[in-house]
């Protein structure tokens, strides 16, 4: 008898544990495991670069911390509603474990952070970025499971066989809402945008493994090599063409510019950046301070 498959997929019904009184929350493990499992591979990927393993620990120190208060600003900017709104709960601006990072803000803060970590102990910064990229991309996709257990971020309704299960859910207790008879609360079946988007991750961080070992460090001919920082900018290339199309299927509540999502605009102008970055990269390899400065580009 060939066993059924389940009509959609499962979500939790509970997100935090209480070890005593200390709560053990997913969507905090998730980010936890995220970054421990990046910066350990990017310990791995630094030595072939002339660095140090250990450097990565001494930057990630520095990057991390202001990862994470980049990524809180950058939600509560664009989502000031729930904290400055009507019935809003500005205490709530500083609840991180609850959930709300925007990875834009967590990039762009994070940025600043290993700058300040890769000057102090000596690392060249587009190195340190180019053994980040892949790793970045990896603990995105570990991230996103934060996201389902808090049964949150999911796309339109739909009936698809990998349709996600949502409950009503209560974010201050970190669990399903429960009917009379002590049941989870179902309120559909929707998109599970955080599966796609975990999934895209670990594909394009599959594709930069390669692509660093066909036309990165390792490659055995310099006119194929990859310059410093333009691994980098294809994550930003990578990460913003899914975005924009799963920023897309989401339902939850945003902020709109010209009739689209700000997070979709953001993806645009991001994805420009990264474009750009990537061929002035590539234009500037080898020339001095000097002659960049004389056609015209950042100096």
């Amino acid at each position: 008898m060939i066993p059924m498959l389940p009509a959609a997929i499962p979500s939790p019904t509970v997100g935090v544990w209480h070890l005593g009184p200390i709560p053990m929350r997913a969507y905090a493990l998730a980010l936890l495991t995220g970054i421990v499992l990046a910066a350990w591979l990017t310990a791995r990927r630094l030595p072939a670069r002339g660095v140090e393993a250990e450097k990565a620990i001494d930057v990630a120190l520095w990057a991390v911390p202001f990862g994470i208060v980049g990524g809180r600003i950058y939600h509560v900017i664009s989502s000031p509603q729930a904290y400055f709104g009507a019935g809003g709960q500005p205490a709530k601006a500083f609840a991180i474990w609850e959930g709300g990072l925007g990875i834009w803000g967590a990039v762009a803060l994070g940025a600043v952070g290993a700058w300040i970590g890769c000057r102090r102990h000596g690392v060249p910064l587009l190195v340190f970025a180019d053994a980040l990229a892949p790793p970045l991309l990896i603990a995105q996709a570990i991230g996103r499971l934060g996201n389902w257990f808090n049964n949150e971020l999911y796309g339109g309704p739909t009936d698809v066989p990998w349709a996600l299960t949502i409950h009503q859910w209560d974010h201050q207790a970190g669990r399903a809402v429960v009917d009379a008879a002590g049941n989870p609360v179902v309120i559909g079946t929707f998109h599970p945008t955080f599966l796609y988007e975990a999934v895209w991750c670990l594909l394009a961080a599959a594709l930069l493994f390669w692509v660093d070992r066909r036309f990165g460090i390792g490659a055995s001919s310099v006119l194929r090599r990859l310059v410093p920082g333009q691994l980098f900018a294809l994550v930003l290339m990578l990460y913003t063409v899914e975005r924009f199309v799963v920023e897309n299927l989401r339902i939850d509540d945003a902020n709109h510019l010209l009739g689209l999502r700000l997070n979709v605009w953001t993806s645009i102008v991001v994805f420009a950046f990264g474009a750009w970055w990537f061929r002035w990269l590539g234009r500037t390899a080898g020339r001095t301070p000097a002659d960049v400065g004389s056609r015209g580009g950042p100096a």
